[in-house]
């Protein structure tokens, strides 16, 4: 049975992806930040565990109850937007957005990323276009597409350690959702998102180097 972990996967595209995987067969392995939310985690079949990715002891100690997992697909997806207007950042705000989608990043990927490459598999970090820096052609959410800039350097560092050892990493942009970060008005559901990566997840060959990719395996430029 194969088995996928999705980090933050409370509601959105991570529950989506939860439920989806679940429905394929797969074993999966959960985090979400409340008690309430592991226990619907657990009750959709899911293997939940409570994790805060801001808190160091709290993403130390993943990697102490998964040790010796074997993962064939891994999401990062866990990530917040951030303020709504440009400007003067507010100290809060930038600590908030950069811990959280940023030095998660660094402190989860170095223990992943090994579970992944020891069964040859899929590493995926939730990303956007709006991190990409020879594809942007407007300034706003510019703190929002700072860190995701930053995400994508730490992926493309993780690939260098970790792709040669058998992981294929992998930044992907889920589409406009509609979610609580995307809001109403967004193009795609979660549903199709989640099924768009899962797809060029499955289709994707292996790489060695970090890719960049829409949610339906278009490529972005870095």
């Amino acid at each position: 049975m194969p088995t996928a972990l999705i980090i933050g996967a409370s509601r959105g595209i991570g529950l989506e992806l939860v439920k989806q995987y679940r429905a394929d067969g797969w074993r999966v392995i959960a985090t979400a930040r409340k008690a309430e939310d592991c226990t619907a985690l657990t009750a959709l079949g899911a293997e939940a565990h409570k994790l805060d990715v801001t808190d160091v002891e709290a993403c130390a100690g993943l990697g102490w109850k998964l040790d010796d997992e074997e993962l064939d697909v891994a999401f990062l997806n866990a990530g917040v937007y951030g303020p709504r207007h440009d400007g003067f950042p507010q100290q809060s705000d930038f600590d908030s957005v950069m811990h959280t989608n940023v030095l998660a990043a660094m402190r989860l990927l170095p223990i992943i990323a090994p579970m992944v490459a020891s069964k040859r598999g899929k590493l995926a970090v939730l990303s956007s276009h709006m991190g990409s820096l020879s594809e942007r052609s407007n300034p706003s959410g510019s703190l929002y597409r700072a860190s995701k800039a930053a995400l994508n350097s730490v992926l493309i560092d993780t690939a260098l350690v970790h792709g040669p050892q058998g992981a294929t990493c992998v930044a992907f942009h889920p589409g406009w959702v509609r979610t609580e970060m995307g809001g109403a008005g967004a193009d795609i559901s979660p549903e199709e998102s989640a099924a768009g990566m899962r797809h060029t997840l499955a289709t994707l060959p292996a790489s060695e180097i970090a890719v960049y990719r829409n949610y339906d395996g278009k490529p972005i430029g870095w």
